[in-house]
């Protein structure tokens, strides 16, 4: 079974630059705003010198996405993602594994 595509979009959420670049349009699916790619000032982990993952104009955080990766840049689809990688809790379990706290 594949995965919804808000999960498949969340690995163009790091080391995207050419990705960013190359888009019309940006979000953030931490905040949810949605901006140009030229609004972006600050980036981190560096490659040869290049930091390549941007960070949110807005909030800060490292949760954009560009158009360029193919996934909606919309309210809708950056609430979905938000809602998935934001709004749950989680907590180590006795084996070691991370486990989704749903009550």
């Amino acid at each position: 079974m594949s995965e919804p595509a808000y999960i498949q979009a969340h690995k163009h959420s790091i080391r995207h630059r050419d990705e960013i670049t190359t888009s019309d349009k940006c979000g953030c699916f931490y905040c949810l705003a949605i901006f140009s790619p030229d609004e972006l000032d600050d980036w981190v982990d560096e490659e040869n010198g290049v930091p390549q993952t941007a960070l949110c104009c807005k909030c800060g955080i490292d949760s954009v996405i560009g158009s360029a990766s193919g996934f909606p840049i919309t309210c809708e689809f950056l609430a979905l993602m938000k809602a998935h990688w934001f709004d749950k809790s989680y907590r180590l379990a006795s084996d070691g594994t991370v486990e989704e706290i749903t009550e």
